[in-house]
């Protein structure tokens, strides 16, 4: 687990699909800006992934009603391709994301160390449907006969 005593939220989901098909989508930011938003009404609008330890990434999410928007990035601690990714975000939250192989299936475990401004369960839903997102977009892909 982290070890910086921060209380820790955990949100998984099994992927139809095989790992190596899951970690390219996870990391390439063309992907990423289709995929990684909580709810149809937002989206990321650029991301940048420099995908090494000590390289970092940045993503911008906003509401598609131009409401709202806010930065989500952080450096990378360690990567271990096909199976795991560690970064720090920026405000120092920790953050491990575990890719299982099952097969042709990917059970993917993310763990991240919660912030104080909304309560867990608020936190624990929104990763959780970005996760669902993800995993939407990647069966999706894998279905699609033109890869």
């Amino acid at each position: 687990m982290i070890a910086t005593g921060r209380p820790t939220i955990k949100v998984e989901a099994t992927v139809n699909a095989p790992v190596e098909k899951v970690w390219n989508l996870w990391t390439n930011v063309e992907d990423v800006k289709q995929w990684n938003h909580a709810s149809e009404d937002w989206h990321t609008t650029s991301a940048q992934n420099d995908l090494r330890p000590g390289g970092s990434f940045a993503y911008r999410m906003e509401a598609k009603d131009g409401s709202f928007g806010f930065d989500f990035g952080g450096t990378y601690d360690e990567i271990r391709p096909y199976e795991y990714i560690e970064y720090t975000l920026g405000d120092g939250r920790k953050v491990k994301n575990d890719f299982n192989r099952n097969g042709d299936t990917t059970h993917i475990v993310v763990v991240f160390e919660s912030e104080h401004t909304h309560t867990e369960e608020l936190q624990r839903s929104g990763w959780q449907a970005i996760l669902d997102s993800f995993k939407k977009y990647a069966e999706e892909k894998t279905d699609d006969s033109n890869l």
